[in-house]
């Protein structure tokens, strides 16, 4: 069996720690031949760097090499949408950060997009597969905390000095970035049941985009989900199930998660080693959905079980909703 061949789209932070996760799998397995970004001497860096060998200047280039498997896509929200569809009408599987997409238009363009080309695609919300949510979903099916009553989980950080989390035209706040994480453990713990009733409140910064918000959700059988996501603070970044027969909680790093408490008792999933330095915490976790994506092609499937498209769709509602009810409206919503 081949490796699979990854080309990179943007020599951004999140791109580098990408390109550091694929290096702690087995390099038969995957491999990086090509890294795109929109000035040449930073692709060829980054190239150099992952010991890459083509560098491209534009992503044009990119999505017309023959020998690419699939692409990562690790650009700025605003350009999931048009870098995805181009990547997806030249037959290229995808794997986009998330948000796949800044509304759920967008997020349908993407997948019918992924529909006629007869291609993969999945949105990289790469907490899904570690083995800490494996373990989670498992414990659920079992029913090990009988059933789940209420889900909560906050996720905040102080990055109001970062452009793309503040300024309205990069599509910032804190719930596309954060909130997003908080939102698909509820639905990952819910089995992306569409929710009865979704209440959101929030605070706004001057430039349009929501600092802090709170999201109530109620499902059928009573069952709630309470989540807060901030960009002006540090919250406890953790994520909790409360079933009638016990309690579930990650302690921390909810977002990459390497520690899970079941009725008090706690396990550790640490992750490799990173051989080179990383621009986020446990970046090399992005093996787990690299790996997903692999085992998805050498099925022949379009999409993953783990991250469904319906999930990304569902996902992109609510959070449309909730924005509305809070009042952050992006350009992309206007069309």
């Amino acid at each position: 069996i081949m490796a699979t061949k990854w080309g990179i789209c943007t020599a951004g932070k999140i791109s580098n720690d990408f390109a550091v996760a694929l290096k702690s799998l087995p390099p038969e397995e995957h491999e990086v031949v090509a890294v795109a970004a929109r000035k040449l001497e930073d692709a060829q860096e980054f190239a150099k760097k992952f010991n890459i060998p083509q560098a491209y200047g534009s992503y044009e280039e990119l999505a017309r090499d023959p020998q690419i498997d699939v692409v990562y896509v690790g650009s700025i929200h605003p350009y999931h949408l048009p870098l995805g569809e181009m990547f997806l009408n030249s037959r290229k599987n995808v794997l986009c950060e998330k948000p796949l997409a800044i509304n759920a238009r967008e997020v349908q363009c993407l997948t019918a997009a992924a529909k006629k080309n007869d291609v993969f695609l999945m949105e990289a919300v790469w907490t899904r597969f570690f083995p800490v949510s494996w373990e989670v979903s498992r414990l659920l099916t079992q029913g090990e905390v009988g059933e789940v009553k209420i889900v909560e989980s906050r996720f905040g950080f102080n990055l109001k000095h970062i452009p793309r989390s503040v300024e309205k035209e990069l599509c910032g706040g804190a719930l596309l970035d954060l909130g997003i994480y908080c939102l698909q453990f509820v639905l990952m713990v819910y089995q992306a049941e569409r929710p009865e009733s979704l209440q959101a409140t929030g605070v706004c910064l001057d430039t349009g985009v929501d600092e802090t918000m709170m999201i109530t959700l109620k499902f059928s059988r009573n069952r709630l989900a309470v989540i807060t996501c901030s960009i002006a603070m540090e919250l406890p970044n953790d994520a909790l199930i409360f079933g009638t027969k016990g309690t579930i909680k990650i302690p921390s790093h909810m977002w990459c998660p390497t520690s899970l408490v079941v009725n008090g008792k706690e396990a550790h999933y640490p992750l490799p080693e990173p051989c080179l330095p990383l621009n986020f915490a446990h970046g090399t976790g992005m093996r787990y959905e690299a790996e997903e994506v692999r085992q998805c092609l050498l099925k022949g499937l379009r999409e993953s079980s783990r991250m469904p498209l319906a999930d990304s769709f569902l996902l992109a509602e609510l959070m449309d909703e909730a924005r509305r009810q809070v009042g952050v409206v992006y350009s992309q919503d206007a069309i």
